[in-house]
C-alpha cells in the first residue's frame, strides 16, 4: 500500500535498536542490503475464486457465510466447526493488510518497500481447502486455485514463487497434478501437515508410510519443494471460550507442524528418495532444537522398538533436507549457530497478515538478529531460501 497509516497500537512494529556494526542492513534501498525471501506471504483470493472456476455439483458445498435467526454470521465450511464471524473495526495498518495482496503489482510494490527481493506466496483463503473428509472434493478445489494463481501471478516468477496446494488424502489425484504441475513450471508444493483431514486415527495414512513413495517419487523427479504451512490437516479451532484464541494459535496452529517433519525423518523416506527438500511454514523455530534432540533421543533410547534402522540419525536428516521459516522469532534465533541449524532456519514477513512484519520488517530484523554473524543473517534472510526453492541469486548480492 502506498500510504499505510501506523496507529499507536502499531507503532511498537517501528521500534529498533539501529545497525551499528552491521556489514549490510535489510533497509530497502541500502546499496549494502541483504538478499530477502519472505518464505512465507498470502494472497488475497478474490471471494469467488472457487464458485467460478468449479464445477456446479461442488457449489453447496463450498465454504460459505451464513446468517442465523438472531442476525449472528458464521463462517460454515465442511470439516470445521461453524466459526460465528465477529465484525472487527480496523483501522491504520490493520486495516491495510485486509486489503492488501490482491494483485502482482501492488504485491511487489508493497515488497520493494519493506526490502524483499523475492516471496513464496500460499494461499490465504484457501487454507480452508483441505477441510474435508473428502479428499476428491478438496482436489478439485485446489487444481481450481492452482489454475488462478499460476495465470495471475505466473508471469511475475522472478518475484513471486507459488506455493501449489496438492490434497494428499487423494494420492492419485495427487500425482497428476504434480505432473501437471511441473509442466507448468511451478517450483514448490503446499501439502496439508496431516494428510488425511480430521483429528488423529490411527487408521489414517501418514507421510512416514509407503504408500505415499509414488508421490515423492514424481516430486523428486519434477526437483520441486514441498511445504507444510500451518493450520492445515486439522481443524485449528478446537479451543473456545476464555484464552481460545491463544490456544487455537499455539497448540492447534502451530504445534502439529512437528508431525509431519517427524514422519519424514524418522521412516526412512529421505533413504529411498534423498533429492527431497521439505520446510514447514510459519511455525517459528525455537522448537527445532528440541524437536531433534527428542527424535534422536528416542531413536537411542527406544532402539529396540525402532523401525526401521536408519543410515543416520533422524536430526540428521533434517539438517540436510529441512528448512523451517518464522516471522519474529527471538528464542529461535539465538539457538541458530548454537545448534548448527544456519543452514536450515529462513525468515518471512508473512505478508500480509497481522502477525507477520509487513511493512515494518527491517525494524523487526534489527530488533531480533542483532547479536548474529553477518554471514548467518544473510542466510537466514535470503541465502536459506533460495537454495531451498531453486532461486538465482543476483550477482550483486553474492559480494
Amino acid at each position: 500500500m502506498d500510504q499505510v497509516v501506523v496507529d499507536e497500537a502499531n507503532r511498537w512494529r517501528a521500534g529498533t535498536p539501529g545497525v551499528e556494526g552491521w556489514p549490510r542492513t535489510a533497509r530497502p534501498g541500502d546499496a549494502r542490503k541483504y538478499f530477502m525471501v519472505s518464505a512465507d506471504c498470502h494472497v488475497n483470493e478474490p471471494v469467488d475464486l472457487w464458485l467460478k472456476r468449479m464445477d456446479k455439483k461442488y457449489h453447496d458445498r463450498l465454504p460459505r457465510v451464513i446468517t442465523d435467526k438472531d442476525g449472528v454470521q458464521w463462517r460454515i465450511t465442511e470439516g470445521h466447526r461453524p466459526d460465528r464471524l465477529r465484525i472487527t473495526e480496523m483501522t491504520g495498518e490493520d486495516l491495510a493488510r485486509t486489503k492488501a495482496g490482491a494483485d502482482a503489482a501492488g504485491r511487489i510494490a508493497d515488497h520493494d518497500n519493506d526490502g524483499i527481493d523475492v516471496e513464496l506466496m500460499f494461499p490465504n483463503k484457501g487454507l480452508a481447502m483441505w477441510a474435508t473428509p473428502d479428499a476428491e472434493f478438496a482436489q478439485a478445489q485446489c487444481r481450481a486455485w492452482n489454475d488462478w494463481a499460476w495465470e495471475m501471478f505466473g508471469a511475475y516468477k522472478d518475484r513471486i514463487v507459488i506455493a501449489a496446494p496438492i490434497s494428499t488424502g487423494d494420492l492419485e489425484g495427487s500425482i497428476a497434478e504434480v505432473k501437471r504441475l511441473a509442466k507448468l513450471g511451478i517450483r514448490c508444493l503446499t501439502l496439508p501437515c496431516k494428510p488425511v483431514w480430521g483429528s488423529h486415527d490411527v487408521n489414517h495414512v501418514n507421510y512416514n508410510l509407503p504408500h505415499f513413495d509414488p508421490l515423492w517419487a514424481v516430486i523428486q523427479d519434477a526437483d520441486l519443494a514441498i511445504t507444510f504451512h500451518v493450520s492445515t490437516g486439522r481443524d485449528p479451532r478446537a479451543s473456545r471460550g476464555n484464552g481460545g484464541a491463544i490456544i487455537n494459535y499455539v497448540s492447534h496452529g502451530m504445534a502439529p507442524s512437528v508431525e509431519p517433519v517427524a514422519n519424514l525423518c524418522a521412516s526412512g523416506v529421505f533413504e529411498r528418495f534423498p533429492g527431497l527438500r521439505f520446510a514447514t511454514i510459519e511455525a517459528g523455530i525455537g522448537w527445532i532444537p528440541w524437536l531433534l534432540d527428542a527424535m534422536d533421543e528416542s531413536y537411542r533410547k527406544h532402539h529396540f522398538w525402532v523401525r526401521p534402522k536408519l543410515k543416520n540419525l533422524p536430526s540428521e536428516y533434517f539438517r540436510a533436507h529441512g528448512f523451517a521459516s518464522f516471522q519474529e522469532d527471538q528464542s529461535g534465533l539465538d539457538l541458530a549457530d548454537l545448534h548448527g541449524l544456519a543452514d536450515n532456519f529462513m525468515w518471512a514477513n508473512d505478508y500480509p497478515h497481522h502477525e507477520g512484519t509487513w511493512p515494518h520488517s527491517a525494524a523487526a530484523i534489527e530488533r531480533t538478529m542483532g547479536k548474529l554473524p553477518d554471514q548467518t543473517r544473510a542466510k537466514i534472510l535470503g541465502l536459506n531460501a533460495a537454495r531451498f526453492l531453486k532461486i538465482d541469486v543476483p550477482a550483486r548480492f553474492r559480494q
